[in-house]
This record gives structure tokens, C-alpha cells and sequence, in this order.
């Protein structure tokens, strides 16, 4: 039996999700505190299963293949599997430009 993985969210994941749920709150304080809870709750599923979420196809596209997402709509959770460890990357709206976005962050 495989050992579990660990979550690690990164600065940026934070301050992505950070971001997120503040603009949701300023509204809507308890859609933002459940949306919050679902985005934590569904990154932690992926000890289980890291390969659950899919390559990302923007990235793919140009030949990287080391970065999954997995999609809790409107929101793309961008991660990397090393070892034993999940990095929690970015959280991102995917109503924006995904792939400018991305491609400014891993590409360097």
C-alpha cells in the first residue's frame, strides 16, 4: 500500500486563495467561508490520489508535463507531486487568461 502524500501550499497558493476568498466575502461572507472550506477540503483528497487532477493543458501544450490541476469550478488548483509531497502552486479563476498566467509563473 502506497504511504500517503503530504499537502504543502505554497506563498502563492495562499495569497491566491487568500485573494479569492476576500473578493467573494466582501459580498458574500458565507459563501466565501464555504468555498474556502470545499477548495482546502478538496486538496487534502489528493494524499489519497495525487494523479487525480489532470496534466495542465495549457502547460502541455507547450511540453510541460510536471504540473497538474484539479478543477473545482470556476477554480484551478495548480500542483506539483515531488516525492512524498504535493505542492499546492496556484490558485486561479478560470475565467481569466489561464495560460498567460501560468506561463509568467513556471516559465522563467
Amino acid at each position: 500500500m502506497k504511504a500517503a502524500y503530504t499537502v504543502r501550499w505554497t506563498t502563492v497558493a495562499e495569497l491566491d486563495l487568500k485573494n479569492i476568498i476576500a473578493y467573494i466575502a466582501a459580498d458574500h461572507p458565507q459563501n466565501a467561508l464555504q468555498i474556502f472550506q470545499k477548495i482546502r477540503l478538496k486538496a487534502s483528497h489528493l494524499c489519497s490520489a495525487p494523479e487525480k487532477g489532470r496534466i495542465v493543458p495549457e502547460l502541455q501544450g507547450q511540453g510541460i508535463s510536471q504540473y497538474r490541476e484539479l478543477v473545482i469550478p470556476p477554480w484551478r488548483l495548480i500542483y506539483q507531486i515531488s516525492e512524498q509531497k504535493i505542492f499546492m502552486l496556484s490558485v486561479l479563476d478560470s475565467r481569466q487568461n489561464i495560460e498567460d498566467i501560468l506561463l509568467k509563473r513556471f516559465i522563467r
